[in-house]
């Protein structure tokens, strides 16, 4: 089996609602992991944008949260989760805007791809 990584705020391959980007309340959607690799000790996620500046010419991946440290034990984070929010043990790294946290979508020109990575 493969780890499957999934979000009931929004289907793979569609728009991140408004909810979650700069423009709105701009929290971290809730994130649901099954089927995780056995020996695992903990795991990292990443969420990221493969077309920054401009998808007509990305220059750069631009990092939008990172978590890393999360028990294997864990098998989600709920909405707005960050900070003491966190299951314990996990920690939060720095994004492109130099600030731990989620930081949503915010393009700046056309519309981007985002990636979570577990």
């Amino acid at each position: 089996m493969a780890l499957i990584l999934t979000s009931q705020a929004f289907e793979n391959g569609q728009a991140i609602p408004w909810r979650y980007t700069c423009e709105g309340d701009d929290i971290s959607p809730a994130l649901e992991w099954a089927d995780i690799p056995t020996g695992t000790k903990s795991l990292a996620l990443l969420v990221e944008d493969p077309d920054a500046p401009d998808p007509a010419r990305p220059k750069r991946v631009w990092v939008h949260s990172l978590v890393y440290d999360i028990p294997a034990g864990v098998t989600s984070l709920p909405e707005g989760a960050g900070g003491r929010d966190l299951p314990e043990g996990c920690h939060e790294g720095l994004n492109d805007w130099k600030k731990l946290g989620y930081g949503g979508p915010c393009p700046p020109v056309g519309r981007h791809r985002y990636f979570h990575r577990l």
